[in-house]
């Protein structure tokens, strides 16, 4: 068991998992390494991935970063009713963690500065529809979906999946000092390791409050499941689109 110190003086209680909350989380589990695992991440971690396909990657991914907190205000409009099981603690939770997301889009700015990019083409980038398709569905499960489906899909399933391939793509970044056209310094690093080493509890406390939040309802558990795999899937897919390039070259 362990406790996450919230503000207001609340606390997050990590629970152990009961029946169905283990069932979801491991059926969750190989879904989410066809993602942190995925090909396009072990090149970057081990120095192989091509510099144009590297620059493609933190460009296309950028919406995703940078819409990540009005994804999770979607989620925060709708813990309104407090009468029901884990709205407040989820409510406390995303108003927390959204001022967080604040300084992590400045430090992708300084990582794809790093890689030779501008905040400029960061801010005018149409990703390709396979790549773009993740930022769609977001904002359609956070608006429109339960608030367990909204926190499973962005907070539980793109995090969890984001913490594990930055921790091997953080240990390798290294490699990419002995490009000329790479800058590799600690303002470029800061939103890898904040996501590798920082944020790492965050997927756990989605978790948690995914448990809370469906813990009476099978119906509920049965939707938040399927956003956070389809969440996974969208990734996947983007990931696919943008892997094409070191492929093609």
């Amino acid at each position: 068991m362990t406790i996450i110190k919230q503000q207001y003086g609340t606390k997050l209680e990590i629970t152990t998992h009961s029946e169905w909350s283990q069932q979801f989380w491991d059926e969750l589990l190989p879904v989410k390494e066809k993602v942190s695992k995925h090909p396009l991440f072990q090149d970057m971690a081990n120095g192989n991935l091509n510099l144009e396909c590297f620059r493609s990657a933190l460009l296309n991914f950028y919406p995703l970063v940078a819409h990540f907190p009005s994804y999770m205000a979607g989620a925060l409009a709708k813990a309104t009713n407090f009468s029901l099981d884990g709205v407040t603690e989820t409510r406390d939770w995303l108003i927390q963690n959204i001022k967080v997301e604040e300084r992590h889009l400045h430090w992708y700015q300084d990582w794809a500065k790093g890689f030779g990019l501008t905040v400029d083409m960061l801010n005018e980038v149409r990703p390709p529809a396979a790549m773009n398709a993740v930022n769609h569905f977001l904002w359609d499960i956070n608006f429109r979906g339960t608030l367990a489906e909204s926190i499973a899909a962005t907070n539980l399933a793109i995090e969890w999946a984001t913490g594990d391939w930055t921790i091997q793509v953080y240990k390798g970044i290294q490699t990419y000092t002995e490009h000329p056209e790479v800058n590799i310094n600690k303002r470029s690093l800061a939103w890898l390791r904040a996501h590798a080493h920082y944020d790492d509890l965050h997927p756990y406390e989605a978790m948690e409050l995914i448990k809370r939040l469906c813990d009476k309802d099978p119906i509920l558990q049965r939707k938040a499941f399927f956003a956070a795999k389809e969440g996974l899937a969208y990734y996947e897919l983007a990931l696919n689109e943008c892997y094409k390039l070191q492929n093609n070259n």
